[in-house]
């Protein structure tokens, strides 16, 4: 059973074929030089760009697949939440390739296509689910497919979008994530930075506090690897003591990490220390991409949830518990 996903959220153009379970090609056409002179994404930017790309990477993954268009089962694609001018062009092609082939589509969920994507086959719920990216910091308990209960999420920035925005300050390059990990591991020490909500009640995320912070140090003229080390390990602790407060409380010891931020080598490391059975996407499925959707499709596929109506429009805000 060959299923295709696609992936137009943001900033990058994903591909991706599975056939049965099992990713065969996932292609992604990044726009970091379309938006690195910004320091972030300009949407009608990323939309212009997905028209452009989608097609002959959607033909260049049946290819090397060696199947045609006919070989498909079903198709997916991500319907929310994203930009909406992005996620109208995949979500668009999606449907008129499922309409015109008579296949079966799937909308599916960018939150979910992540948990996904760390979600190993034959593990059960229920488990914990963090999913922390540029767009997103959510913290799910995940009681059964397509039953998700939100514990808690960020305040105002999402954990990619603070490092990209403490890179820019630094002067680092775009995405953030990758370039702040480099320069901190090379840092002798760290400038210490506080942790934001300790000793808070709930399982809520805020990154603002980090990014003024790095904001007034860099004016201070702090040398840039041991700010860029302070950062990442504030961000770090945050995110490891929300999650590790949510252990406690629901007696969940099953983690699953994803979105960009689970590809940060300090981060898992983090998590993997606190003794608990935790799981992170494969190379390559961490950022956002299309084999993903085509995974979340497959398992929704495989359970008997029915497919989605064509006349169902893509959404930029779509709860994941209400999906």
């Amino acid at each position: 059973m060959w299923i295709l996903g696609i992936d137009t959220s943001c900033d990058d153009t994903g591909v991706g074929l599975v056939r049965d379970g099992e990713v065969v090609v996932n292609l992604v056409a990044g726009q970091v030089a379309l938006h690195e002179a910004y320091g972030g994404v300009v949407p009608e930017l990323a939309s212009r760009e997905h028209l452009k790309v989608l097609r002959p990477l959607a033909e260049r993954a049946l290819a090397e697949a060696g199947i045609g268009p006919k070989d498909l089962s079903l198709v997916a694609a991500t319907r929310g939440p994203g930009l909406i001018g992005a996620l109208l062009v995949g979500y668009t092609f999606a449907k008129g390739l499922a309409w015109a082939l008579g296949r079966p589509f799937y909308a599916v969920h960018h939150l979910e296509a992540h948990i996904a994507a760390a979600w190993p086959e034959g593990l059960a719920p229920p488990f914990l689910a963090l999913v922390a990216s540029g767009g997103h910091t959510h913290l799910f308990e995940v009681q059964g497919l397509g039953k998700y209960r939100l514990l808690g999420a960020t305040r105002d920035d999402a954990a990619g979008e603070a490092f990209d925005k403490v890179a820019r300050l630094l002067g680092l390059g775009y995405p953030g994530g990758p370039e702040i990990e480099r320069l901190a591991e090379g840092a002798e020490e760290a400038v210490p930075f506080p942790v934001p909500l300790r000793g808070q009640e709930g399982y809520e995320f805020s990154f603002s506090g980090l990014k003024t912070k790095a904001l007034q140090l860099v004016e201070k003229g702090l040398p840039k690897p041991a700010l860029a080390r302070g950062f990442q390990e504030a961000a770090i602790a945050h995110l490891a003591e929300v999650v590790l407060k949510a252990v406690q409380d629901t007696g969940h010891r099953v983690l699953l990490v994803a979105g960009g931020v689970a590809a940060n080598r300090a981060l898992q490391e983090r998590f993997r220390r606190a003794g608990l059975e935790v799981h992170f996407p494969p190379k390559g499925l961490s950022q956002d991409n299309g084999a993903m959707v085509a995974l979340a499709a497959w398992r929704r596929h495989r359970a008997g949830f029915p497919p989605s109506p064509l006349s169902l429009g893509a959404t930029a805000y779509w709860p994941l518990e209400e999906a």
